[in-house]
């Protein structure tokens, strides 16, 4: 059996009020942004995923670009995943925006952080 990429979508998170400069919350509403408009029927039509278990052997890869990469929580980000064998990489980009402090929405900074993810899923035939 052999991998072969099924599809590449691509997606974009905005968290408005960047705690403590974690890119956890962007990176997850990235990688939701980007498997919420497909609908991949060729997983079984195709692929002969018919099973719902089936859909375990699906592997989905999110590449994430981030401004503080190492504050990214990749088990939480992960969780936007619904299904199949789940991995990650998280890398510098995104970007970092001045917007506005509100301390009373436990804001830490007046940062606006922008995530960017690429999520592959891949299946073996």
């Amino acid at each position: 059996m052999s991998e072969h990429r099924f599809i590449t979508q691509i997606g974009m998170g905005v968290d408005q009020h960047g705690h403590n400069d974690d890119c956890s919350h962007a990176a997850f509403k990235a990688i939701k942004n980007a498997i919420s408009t497909n609908c991949l029927t060729g997983l079984i039509e195709i692929c002969g995923l018919k099973d719902p278990q089936d859909l375990i052997r699906m592997k989905v890869h999110a590449k994430i670009g981030a401004p503080f990469p190492e504050k990214i929580n990749e088990k939480k980000v992960l969780k936007a995943i619904p299904l199949g064998q789940k991995s990650i990489e998280v890398v510098k980009g995104g970007l970092l925006i001045k917007g506005i402090q509100i301390n009373e929405l436990g804001d830490t900074s007046d940062n606006i952080i922008v995530c960017n993810a690429a999520v592959s899923v891949s299946v073996s035939f």
